[in-house]
């Protein structure tokens, strides 16, 4: 790969993702019509396979879960107080913002403020667009004046449109404040290793030990600058609202994170999180042209200590809000462009590929680890869904009638219900444990609801795993492999403003 061009060596990256999921789905097709037995014997694999993925994924799930509600008790703001280094850190909280109304602002700077850690040691910057310049400054004035003496600083800034080498969106908004900030950091004479940086979307609603809970957990870690921290993030700010299908996906993202805290070796940081304040300036902040800056803000840390970084867990919780626009069918709408967003995250593949091969000093198998949970995270993401609920019974629809004959054609199906009733367990558990994380009941939702969050909703599971799992993905991974961009779009969440 070496004598191609640069752009040569990135289009071959960008190609792989989506060409491994086409050919796998391509393949499935035409075999099943020609060779629909090869098809069979592929199915019993997957499912196998699916079926001792799940199994080794719901000890790290059920462990997960007894660590939050272990945690979310602790009085942290004691545990940190009694740790040594305590009155030297400060909080720094990005909350970048598009077309948000004032009212989603206002919670969430509530929240932050009634926090058990005291709000005289946070500094809190609000990150406007000029792309939404009036509305922004009318509400940062507003906010000025209610919380402007709450905080040790309550900042603002506004990030100009149309500037070159990169694209509208979170990351673009990040790098300019964060640049705009620091200056004024250094000015208190805080250094950037005693600075903690916390980056939310706006609709966060934090636990009130969460500072607290990272303060203790920066106290604690044996090298507290390289390292991220990782919250629980739970989608309940309007979960009662919100249609079957955006409350199935949101509880599949938080159940996946979840078994990614138990095991975090290798895994990358997702939505709100934090940091230290080194770290990004470390790397110069986050890239301004990507549109995943959660996940690749981590692997930018990674590069830049050759693999001596990593991702620390935090059983605490962060409530944001679902897609949410008022309607049924937008809603459905919003939940797929949100979640083909976070299936562009496959851009990070190619970049992790060039970089890792060009960073003589990480340690090879940190690489090999890395690119394997990337392509195959994201292949299963997109081929899974599609290989267990559909492909799976191709072949006996569409087989020729002399194959119809073979024992191995009569007993799979039976085979097949067999493995994945062993697999639905994972369904069950889930269904129990999304019982343990719902918000209390809103007085105007009827009770007879409950009857639909808490079990019939996970009757969707399937169409659901389908159009709001596979088909995002391969949107996404064939937009990339055609050399189609994807923009960052602000997805609508509560009536009073969103993300």
């Amino acid at each position: 790969m070496s004598s191609l061009s640069s752009r040569a060596q990135q289009r071959i990256l960008e190609i792989i993702p989506g060409a491994l999921v086409w050919t796998t789905l391509i393949t499935c097709v035409v075999l099943s019509f020609i060779r629909p037995l090869w098809v069979i014997y592929g199915v019993i694999i997957f499912d196998l396979y699916w079926l001792f993925r799940v199994s080794y994924f719901l000890p790290f799930l059920l462990i997960s879960a007894m660590r939050y509600h272990r945690d979310i008790k602790k009085n942290w703001q004691a545990m940190a107080e009694a740790k040594e280094g305590y009155g030297r850190l400060h909080h720094l909280v990005f909350l970048p913002t598009y077309k948000e109304e004032i009212g989603v602002l206002r919670e969430t700077l509530a929240r932050i403020a009634s926090s058990a850690y005291p709000s005289d040691r946070i500094i809190v910057v609000l990150a406007g667009e000029e792309r939404d310049k009036e509305r922004f400054e009318r509400s940062a004035s507003i906010l000025m004046d209610e919380f402007g003496k709450t905080f040790l600083a309550l900042l603002t800034t506004v990030h100009p449109k149309n500037l070159p080498n990169e694209i509208p969106g979170k990351g673009s908004n990040l790098n300019w404040s964060g640049h705009q900030v620091l200056p004024k950091i250094e000015a208190m004479g805080f250094s950037p290793d005693d600075v903690i940086v916390s980056s939310f979307d706006v609709d966060t609603i934090i636990h009130p030990q969460y500072f607290s809970c990272l303060t203790h957990a920066y106290l604690t870690s044996h090298n507290p600058t390289r390292t991220s921290y990782q919250p629980v993030p739970l989608y309940n700010n309007n979960l009662w609202e919100s249609p079957a299908a955006v409350r199935v996906a949101m509880f599949g993202t938080t159940f996946w994170l979840l078994t990614e805290l138990s095991r975090p070796e290798h895994m990358m940081t997702f939505s709100s999180h934090s940091m230290s304040l080194r770290m990004l300036v470390d790397v110069d902040f986050w890239q301004k042209d990507v549109v995943s800056e959660d996940s690749r803000i981590f692997i930018q840390g990674l590069l830049r200590y050759h693999g001596d970084y990593h991702v620390t867990p935090m059983y605490v919780p962060v409530s944001m809000d679902t897609v949410m626009t008022g309607k049924y069918w937008p809603a459905l709408i919003a939940l797929y462009n949100q979640l083909r967003r976070w299936a562009w995250g496959v851009e990070n593949f190619p970049f992790m590929v060039k970089a890792f091969r060009e960073d003589t000093q990480m340690p090879r198998w940190t690489k090999i680890v890395f690119i394997w949970k990337q392509i195959e995270g994201m292949y299963t993401w997109a081929t899974a869904p599609l290989l267990i609920f559909l492909m799976g019974r191709l072949p006996f629809w569409v087989a020729p009638e002399q194959f119809r004959e073979f024992a191995l054609f009569q007993n799979t199906p039976f085979t097949l219900q067999w493995i994945m009733r062993f697999a639905m367990v994972g369904v069950f558990v889930s269904a129990g444990l999304a019982l343990t994380l719902l918000p209390a009941r809103p007085a105007h939702i009827p009770k007879y609801q409950t009857i639909v969050v808490v079990i019939l909703q996970w009757l969707l599971l399937p169409v659901t795993f389908v159009l709001f799992g596979a088909v995002p993905a391969i949107d996404a991974q064939t937009r990339m492999m055609l050399g189609l961009p994807l923009g960052f779009n602000v997805s609508p969440k509560r009536a009073s403003g969103g993300k």
